[in-house]
């Protein structure tokens, strides 16, 4: 903008603006024009997510210049519409639409989240045209694991370390409990056991420091979070290890119902007749 000045007869100074006729309206003033920014996404579409069963799935949508637009979630695998704007439309209450007002974020949350729940999300704006992204849910089982082979040999007297680690966890366990047959043992330290867990670390050590033949069985280790993983170990005593009997694979077998128990008695009775 140019600004020119001039003197007229009697001295006077006046000052005017210069520019083009096209710039200015009635009264000499200008103003921008704007144009409408069109809806766009600050979720990449593509995205990855992943959750474990038993968690709380978040799957991101942020959108950018909504304005009137309402934003959609469809589960693609069968084009079930599960919400639209913060209303939920699915029988199943699990998923819920997470907004809060003024934010440009529609999270679409899927509580005790499920091997079947993995697949794609689309999240659609009814702007003109629509528009969507399309997020992906992978859901995994997190399983413990202890270190080593399935069975152990101890001597009597020596050292016994048994290190448990949560694997496939998308979030650290509340807790990890440790059981020696069907005995929880996380507080025995007057038995010789000592358990030392680092939540965040996902990991959980067994130690017992002078092994003896009450420490024999089989030691499972639990996770809040997991499937349980078991070892079984033995006290050797001089007994030959290939000549020794082996006990149960963790918890699972300590939990037959009374029908499956009267068919192994019955089966034994049988061969006995």
């Amino acid at each position: 903008m140019n600004f020119a000045s001039h003197e007229d007869a009697e001295g006077t100074v006046a000052v005017g603006v210069v520019g083009h006729e096209e710039d200015f309206n009635d009264v000499g003033a200008s103003f921008p024009s704007f144009e409408n920014t069109p809806v766009h996404f600050a979720t990449e579409n593509s995205t990855i997510v992943t959750s474990q069963t038993g968690s709380t799935a978040l799957v991101p949508c942020v959108v950018i210049n909504i304005g009137d637009g309402m934003v959609s979630w469809i589960r693609r695998k069968d084009y079930h519409l599960l919400t639209v704007g913060l209303t939920t439309y699915s029988s199943d209450e699990r998923f819920q639409a997470i907004h809060l007002q003024h934010s440009e974020d529609w999270t679409l949350q899927i509580k005790y989240v499920q091997q079947r729940d993995a697949g794609i999300y689309e999240c659609q704006v009814s702007s003109h045209p629509s528009t969507s992204i399309f997020i992906q849910l992978n859901v995994v089982e997190a399983k413990a694991d202890i270190s080593g082979p399935s069975e152990k040999i101890v001597n009597p007297g020596s050292g016994l370390r048994l290190l448990c680690t949560v694997l496939q966890s998308t979030e650290p366990p509340i807790y990890v409990f440790w059981y020696h047959n069907n005995r929880m043992i996380n507080y025995d330290d007057d038995r010789g056991i000592n358990v030392t867990t680092e939540l965040n670390a996902k990991i959980s050590v067994l130690t017992i420091t002078n092994a003896a033949i009450r420490h024999s069985g089989n030691y499972s280790c639990v996770p809040s979070n997991a499937h349980p993983a078991s070892t079984y170990v033995h006290i050797l005593n001089g007994e030959n290890p290939a000549a020794m009997q082996h006990g149960g694979r963790g918890l699972s077998w300590l939990q037959c119902s009374p029908s499956s128990w009267l068919l192994f008695i019955a089966i034994a009775i049988a061969r006995l007749s």
